[in-house]
């Protein structure tokens, strides 16, 4: 309950900061730090978050809040300082933020519902303009459109002002109508007995069935008596109407966890892990504190992650619990339901969104301890807080790409420094950045440097892909040594993991008589072929196309299939192996809900012998019967124009030869490449990180790359280059300009561009795009807002600005 007269409300609308609004006495109960809350905001209704109560007005004229949405806060008021940090640091509206961080199915807002109006019939349309003889025309023979749905479909710049002007001359009606998502919770009805009825009494004997049923089980499902008793749904309304049944609902939540996980026993823990796990608890009493867990693959990290877990719970506290992708969040959540059983939550991306509403009611009611998920689970309602684990923290699943562009990484570690709380970060292939927090003491870096069974790390072979160089294509693919290991492993009846980060069937189809690539209409980059679909896909807007060997720039059936992807290899190793059991596992054949889970069973079950993956396979994973690996191509993120490409070289390359000699037999890692000797081959082949840091760190220090600079990446696009390229160039004089009157304090800032983005056009949108870089992401924050927010910029309507802080592709 809020007691004060006035709330700050945080609008679901592109505005920078908080608004107060009066609060009406019928009101003050059901209001919530964390509600939602219906407002009124210029001539429209739309939904907003209680962020605190207020005793005045500030001296602005406030309105009222029109109604409270939620019996229950959707978040904590603890969580209200971070969405405060993440709007400011990722300069992102304070109510897109939290509408990011909430379940679809929770918006409600006002939507204009345009129809024709009487005047209409009085007029030949005709001596109308052309653009309003359109708009009738287009709403002919429909009862009415919304107003985004016509703006959509005649893609005329004036269309509000030209619906506003017939709007007055009676042509068009506009109405406003509240709409909320389609999305709900799931109410089941259970039943109780009130009475029953005297042996007098005249029942059918279903009926007497029926209550029997409920006498000896009170409390019973509707669903469940159904499939018991057919007929009870017809029936219980009677019985509900002569008072011998009470009816109640209540909300159940959808279980999107599947198998049922038998309980497990924790295992004894080694030296390096009882060390780790003492020493994080016992720091915990002094609130916040960052640790790097730095441990080799199959160190026991997720056991370490268990046991500090169960520690919080045991406080009566809450933990929440990073992985990085959807492949293994269910290998890590049925560990810590074995553990904790139903008092597990799980969210990503692969739940439906009824499912992802039901997990986050879970969390909210208290149902649930620990939540395991993927990047948007950082925004679990955990409440009180006792840990926030990040588990391979170097991944760059970690970023979001869109919208609010963040990483839940860094915003794990923030969340926990607000709520003084542990923050754990594990990786066997630290992000440079983590690993410089800890060697500058920013953050306690905890070791794990034996497998847990005592196992050896797998030998790893290079193989020098120069010497092929005169072979044909297909022996460059697959060596003689890969092939020899690969007969060899099948020999004694173990599994091989084939890996290449790189899917489809041939990356660069490309005409054989005028050498033209076959490249997407929509974006600048070629086409992908699929053998399988018989298909060109192009893997940035998704656009698919049948594959036809006729060249569409000159007409000769002369289109080649060159390079090569997951199913060339797949396709080469059957032909190779015929016997062999294959299976492969990335984006196209994982689409499909629960094939992922599928195909991970029939690894566990070894009813496959060779896998061929991407990186989905490339880290967490623990399969005892995988000896061999086979890293196709180790050079395909080194010839990318980014700086970290040696540092996500040698990560994948070292996770991935991680998946190797898990189990008694010992692992060999055969690794195909054209540049054996680069520093991040060697480290990955010697899997000796602290020797890549070496080598890595000094060249970003030269270049003041980060960890020693800060990077904000400003983004412009538009359907049209040249629209994108103007508002570059006047963004860019800005920019300088701003810079220049800062003086001193801005000196440090340097700006890259305005520039052609690398890939230039993406879904038909020209990209350009400038770079910032500074010793502080506070002085480059407060420059792009001074610039983009603060209505210096004319930003014609087709083009699109995004602000991406610390971005970690640059393309």
């Amino acid at each position: 309950m809020i007691d004060t007269p006035y709330v700050e409300v945080a609008v679901t609308l592109p505005v920078y900061h908080a608004f107060t609004y009066s609060l009406p006495d019928h009101l003050h109960s059901q209001a919530r730090i964390g509600a939602r809350v219906l407002v009124p905001f210029g001539r429209r209704r739309v939904t907003g978050f209680i962020l605190k109560g207020k005793d005045s007005d500030g001296g602005y004229k406030t309105k009222h809040i029109l109604d409270v949405l939620d019996a229950v806060p959707l978040f904590p008021e603890s969580m209200v300082e971070w969405f405060q940090w993440i709007s400011a640091y990722y300069i992102h509206p304070l109510g897109e933020v939290i509408k990011a961080a909430l379940p679809s199915g929770l918006d409600r807002h006002d939507v204009s519902h345009v129809s024709l109006g009487p005047g209409v019939g009085q007029l030949e349309t005709s001596d109308l303009p052309p653009g309003q003889q359109q708009i009738i025309t287009h709403l002919k023979n429909r009862e009415s459109m919304t107003l985004k749905q016509l703006s959509k479909a005649l893609d005329n710049p004036s269309i509000h002002s030209l619906i506003k002007k017939m709007e007055r001359q009676g042509l068009l009606e506009v109405t406003t109508l509240m709409e909320s998502d389609k999305v709900r919770v799931k109410l089941s009805k259970f039943l109780e007995l009130k009475s029953y009825p005297d042996s007098g009494v005249r029942l059918s004997k279903k009926r007497r069935q029926i209550l029997d049923r409920i006498q000896e089980r009170p409390g019973i499902s509707l669903d469940q008596l159904r499939k018991e008793i057919p007929t009870a749904p017809r029936l219980i309304t009677p019985l509900a109407k002569d008072g011998y049944v009470r009816v109640i609902e209540k909300q159940v939540f959808r279980d999107p966890l599947g198998d049922p996980v038998d309980p497990d026993s924790p295992p004894e823990l080694t030296e390096e892990q009882a060390a780790a796990v003492d020493r994080v608890i016992g720091q915990m009493d002094q609130g916040f504190k960052p640790y790097l867990l730095y441990g080799v693959t199959g160190s026991g990290k997720t056991e370490v992650y268990l046991r500090l877990t169960a520690h919080v719970l045991a406080q009566g506290k809450k933990a929440i619990v990073l992985v990085p992708e959807i492949s293994l969040i269910s290998q890590t959540e049925r560990r810590f339901r074995a553990r904790f059983q139903n008092r597990v939550a799980v969210i990503h991306s692969g739940l439906t969104k009824a499912e992802l509403l039901d997990q986050w009611y879970k969390m909210l009611y208290n149902k649930a301890d620990v939540v395991v998920g993927a990047r948007s689970c950082i925004f679990a309602p955990m409440d009180p807080l006792g840990i926030v684990i990040v588990d391979e923290e170097h991944d760059t699943s970690y970023k979001q790409e869109s919208g609010l562009r963040y990483n839940a990484r860094d915003m794990a570690v923030v969340r926990a420094k607000l709520e003084q709380v542990p923050a754990v970060l594990g990786s066997a292939t630290p992000s440079v950045q983590s690993y410089h927090n800890a060697a500058l003491e920013r953050f306690e870096r905890l070791t794990l440097g034996s497998r847990v069974n005592r196992y050896p790390l797998p030998g790893i072979q290079s193989v020098d892909l120069r010497n092929y160089k005169d072979q044909p294509p297909n022996q460059k693919l697959i060596t003689p040594e890969l092939s020899d290991a690969i007969r060899t492993c099948l020999n004694k009846g173990e599994q091989a993991l084939i890996f290449l980060n790189r899917r489809g069937f041939a990356s660069f189809p490309v005409c054989g008589a005028c050498g033209q690539s076959v490249d997407c209409r929509q974006c600048q980059i070629t086409m992908t072929y699929h053998k399988g679909a018989g298909e060109l896909r192009c893997h940035l807007c998704g656009l698919v196309q049948p594959f036809s060997k006729v060249c569409p720039a000159c007409g000769e059936a002369k289109v080649k299939t060159l390079g090569f992807g997951t199913e060339k290899i797949e396709n080469l190793l059957k032909q190779k192996f015929p016997d062999a059991r294959l299976a492969r596992i990335d984006q196209d054949t994982t689409a499909r809900r629960g094939q992922m889970v599928k195909l991970l069973k029939s690894i566990k079950n070894r009813t496959v012998d060779i896998i061929v993956g991407t990186q989905m396979l490339a880290k967490g994973h623990d399969f005892p019967s995988i000896t061999l690996v086979g890293i196709v191509c180790a050079d395909l993120a080194l010839s990318l124009p980014d700086f970290r490409a040696s540092e996500r070289t040698f990560q994948v390359l070292a996770q991935v030869a991680g998946r190797a000699g898990r189990g008694a037999a010992p692992g060999k890692v055969i690794m195909q490449t054209y540049n054996p000797e680069h520093f991040s081959m060697e480290a990955a082949r010697q899997q000796d990180y602290d020797r890549f840091f070496q080598e890595e760190i000094p060249f970003r220090k030269a270049l003041g790359y980060p960890p020693f600079s800060r990077v904000v990446l400003i983004k412009i696009s538009s359907t049209g280059d040249h629209k994108a390229e103007q508002v570059a160039a006047v963004l860019g004089d800005l920019l300088t300009a701003q810079i220049g009157s800062d003086g001193e304090a801005a000196s440090p800032i340097r700006m890259l561009g305005p520039a052609k983005a690398p890939i230039s056009k993406i879904a038909s949108r020209y990209r350009w795009q400038i770079i910032l870089t500074g010793q502080s992401v506070t002085g480059l924050n407060r420059l792009v807002v001074s610039v983009v927010g603060g209505g210096k910029l004319n930003m014609p309507k087709d083009v699109k600005l995004a602000v991406d802080v610390d971005p970690y592709s640059l393309m």
